[in-house]
């Protein structure tokens, strides 16, 4: 069962008509929160991100898996798997020793995968990976959603 607070949190961006990829961040940032705690460890921002998006996807979060070419076929292969179990059956328990598996692995993970200055790492490469016309797409929305933003609570 996923953590109330990050589905909350995601429903309620869902009610404001907001992207499932902003839905699915509520659910990074506390995955990255749990990590930063010690809860568990992740080896690179990367692998928090991605639990992330996994919880995300089985709580319901209509996240599209990621496109070909864009990750490994692990991956998208995990995508997928998450996308069918939390359209067929959210909710529902892990079977207990998987679980049990899993968390002592991420428990011998190391916590810095989710300290800001990896975090400002991780956003520099993925930045430097996206071409000019992308980021100046992703600014001007981003511009116009300020203004919308500034408009509405004016």
């Amino acid at each position: 069962m996923p953590k109330k607070n990050p589905l909350k949190r995601a429903r309620r961006d869902a009610a404001e008509g907001k992207a499932p990829s902003t839905q699915a961040g509520e659910f990074v940032r506390d995955e990255i929160e749990h990590v930063r705690q010690g809860k568990h460890g992740a080896r690179s921002p990367e692998q928090a991100i991605a639990i992330g998006l996994s919880r995300a996807r089985r709580a319901g979060i209509k996240l599209p898996a990621p496109s070909r070419g864009h990750a490994s076929s692990g991956t998208a292969r995990k995508a997928r798997e998450d996308l069918r179990a939390g359209k067929a059956r959210p909710g529902r328990a892990k079977a207990t020793k998987r679980a049990r598996a899993s968390k002592a692995a991420l428990q011998r993970e190391g916590r810095s995968a989710a300290s800001s200055k990896a975090l400002g790492r991780h956003a520099r490469q993925v930045a430097g990976r996206r071409s000019r016309e992308v980021r100046a797409a992703a600014a001007r929305k981003a511009a116009r959603t300020r203004a919308a933003r500034r408009r509405k609570n004016s």
